[in-house]
């Protein structure tokens, strides 16, 4: 598949997601695509901003919703190449395992109070950029929930089986086995 940011070819995805995975912010949404100690530009919303918000220590990109098509893909794709440090990544899919994806969810009501405390002080922001990214946390708490909790066990399912669930298939349950 060609790469094109508008009519510049993005080149092989090797030259730029090299992020690792033991860098990875714990609030990427489980998935192929992960960002790990990114820039600071903050350039990633205006690219992706369905995918894309800003932690807010160093302004970092994580991905809080993976891409569903071709264009989506696209789109990360090309804020993975306007990543100077070149630390996004979307090898994900050889990293999460159900038991992973089971853990980051038992955990997202530390996720949800991060976003809310964190899009309470950048909506009220002088700065534009950061009142953006406030709407953009507003979408992944949205998205957390409502939608997340099925995108992840459709996922799990296919880290299970390798392809996606037939119609009538049982997908797996999200609640951990045993308490942490």
């Amino acid at each position: 598949m060609a790469n094109y940011d508008g009519d510049r070819p993005l080149g092989p995805p090797t030259n730029y997601l090299r992020g690792e995975w033991e860098r990875r912010d714990w609030r990427n949404v489980p998935g192929p695509f992960y960002g790990a100690a990114t820039d600071s530009c903050w350039m990633g919303r205006e690219i992706a901003p369905r995918h894309i918000v800003y932690e807010d220590e160093y302004g970092s990109e994580i991905v809080f919703r993976q891409p569903q098509d071709r264009q989506e893909v696209l789109l990360l794709l090309t804020a993975a190449w306007n990543d100077p440090f070149r630390a996004y990544a979307c090898d994900g899919d050889i990293h999460w395992t159900l038991a992973l994806i089971r853990e980051w969810w038992a955990g997202r009501e530390r996720i949800a109070a991060w976003i809310q405390a964190t899009c309470q002080r950048m909506a009220a922001s002088e700065r534009e950029d950061e009142r953006d990214n406030a709407s953009g946390l507003r979408d992944y708490a949205g998205y957390l929930s409502n939608g997340l909790e099925a995108y992840l066990r459709q996922y799990g399912f296919w880290l299970d089986h390798h392809r996606p669930a037939l119609p009538g298939e049982t997908l797996p349950d999200l609640r951990l086995p045993f308490p942490l």
